[in-house]
């Protein structure tokens, strides 16, 4: 158990007699009084009153009484408590002219926002409009093309048919012509026609060669023939002789063959050797002859 102190009597010492007291009491305020007045004289502020009151000792305190016990273990100490942290300094209120700022700024910053929403929705819509218009100018140019196309195959056939009827129109006309100077050439032959009274042609003069024509052609050619081969079964080479009407030998070429070669080439080489034929009864000499050749004739 811990021991008390005792009782201590902290009433003041009754006063001691004596003048030194009131001497330094009286020292006390001459100071005192001295410095008021120092201090009134050089500023004007408001005079401070104050009081002390003197002691004559300090009170003393017995000291405590010695003990045989063991000295008691000193008491734990609580932990400090952590530091509270000062509250956050109030804002402080706004004042009406910075209200009336804010305002004008949100109204300016929405306007803005507004403005610049506008210009992206008209931005948007001008894209939109010249896309169309481009698409539209595509689609009429196509249409366009597929007009021209048409109207050029429509002038091609229409120039296609001109043409065609063109034709149609030349060849009625040269036929006309060709009939109407067929014509004339008839009249113009029956008037200087050479045939007896039962014959039915048109033409001035026979065009077709007498009977014995053609023996006499094979006669004329065959001295130019030079062949001394024996021939078996007596074969026949046909040949096609083209002439000009004075006779003249054009050309000639082998229709049918012997079936000997050597044969075949002896009577063209003597065709080429004629060079000219003779004409006929008619005086005419027939543009196209077929003449046949044998060895043993």
């Amino acid at each position: 158990m811990q021991a008390t102190a005792p009782d201590v009597d902290l009433t003041p010492p009754p006063p001691q007699g004596g003048w030194r007291p009131w001497a330094l009491a009286l020292l006390a305020h001459a100071l005192l009084a001295l410095a008021l007045s120092w201090g009134i004289a050089w500023q004007h502020d408001t005079p401070v009153v104050a009081s002390a009151e003197l002691w004559a000792a300090l009170p003393q305190v017995a000291a405590p009484r010695a003990s045989t016990s063991p000295p008691m273990p000193p008491a734990p100490t609580a932990p400090a408590p952590p530091p509270v942290a000062p509250p956050a300094p109030a804002e402080p209120a706004p004042r009406p002219v910075d209200i009336a700022l804010q305002r004008q700024r949100d109204e300016q910053q929405r306007l803005q926002a507004q403005r610049l929403a506008e210009e992206r929705a008209a931005r948007e819509r001008a894209e939109r409009e010249r896309a169309e218009r481009e698409r539209l100018a595509r689609e009429q140019a196509a249409r366009d093309k597929v007009v021209q196309q048409k109207a050029a195959q429509e002038r091609a056939a229409r120039e296609q048919a001109a043409r065609q009827q063109a034709e149609r129109e030349r060849q009625q006309q040269a036929q006309l012509e060709a009939e109407r100077q067929r014509n004339l050439e008839r009249m113009l032959g029956q008037a200087n026609a050479s045939g007896g009274p039962a014959a039915r042609g048109s033409a001035e003069r026979d065009a077709a060669p007498s009977a014995s024509y053609a023996g006499r052609l094979v006669a004329h050619i065959r001295p130019n023939i030079v062949f001394t081969d024996a021939v078996p079964g007596n074969p026949r080479a046909e040949v096609e002789v083209r002439a000009a009407p004075d006779g003249t030998i054009l050309s000639s070429r082998l229709l049918t063959s012997s079936g000997h070669r050597a044969w075949d080439d002896a009577v063209l080489r003597a065709i080429e050797r004629t060079a000219r034929l003779p004409r006929d009864e008619n005086g005419r000499v027939p543009p196209t002859l077929i003449l046949g050749f044998r060895p043993n004739e």
